[in-house]
């Protein structure tokens, strides 16, 4: 008998309250069967994310660039942790810090990020929070929704995984439409994509055995 491939390792990166990362947690055993969160990284110390690891046993730290200095310390440490924790998979959930083209190559074909709009609209530089959503307003949009990618040098340029759209209604705001989003796209694309990579990755440790 072939003995079963390990669960994708998987480390989730957050800057804020954790929604995503809930989501996440919360499809453990049911949409995510082939991947288990090893490792939560915040990006500010107050982080409620933080707390959420912390309530589901799950390994979490803070690493701040304005602690650490500079760029460079920020992401050694960040590559350090992931290393120890036996990373080999990097979920960028609601991360607001950037990472410098040194960090995605390294890394590459093993990060991915959710962006609440279907890119290639309303994404890129400058296009994160709220203003994703103020700028669908503006634009008169009737539809919206988000897109799980994998993360690349460009600002959200990297291949598109998974997109699901959602209706922009006459009477939103930029909060209505945010939740909406998080509801309807984000929180249900963000664990498929897991265990779709997830599963493809176990498919081909197999086949390689």
């Amino acid at each position: 008998m072939l003995n079963r491939p390990e669960k994708l390792r998987v480390a989730v990166l957050v800057s804020g309250g954790g929604t995503n990362l809930q989501a996440i947690l919360d499809a453990r055993g049911t949409v995510i069967q082939h991947a288990e969160v090893v490792l939560v990284v915040s990006s500010q110390p107050g982080a409620y994310a933080l707390e959420r690891a912390k309530k589901a046993n799950i390994p979490a730290l803070a690493i701040s660039k304005k602690e650490l200095g500079s760029q460079a310390a920020f992401e050694a440490a960040l590559t350090q942790a992931l290393e120890d924790a036996q990373v080999e998979l990097i979920v960028l959930a609601g991360f607001l810090t950037i990472l410098s083209t040194d960090f995605t190559r390294r890394f590459a074909g093993k990060i991915i990020n959710i962006h609440p709009a279907l890119i290639p609209s309303f994404c890129g530089k400058g296009f994160y929070g709220l203003r994703v959503h103020e700028a669908a307003l503006e634009r008169g949009v009737k539809v919206t929704g988000a897109t799980v990618h994998y993360v690349n040098e460009i600002p959200d340029g990297g291949e598109i995984i998974l997109q699901k759209a959602v209706s922009v209604l006459p009477d939103d705001t930029p909060q209505t439409l945010q939740r909406r989003v998080m509801e309807q796209a984000e929180w249900i694309l963000l664990p498929q994509a897991i265990e779709q990579i997830a599963e493809s990755s176990q498919a081909a440790e197999t086949n390689i055995k």
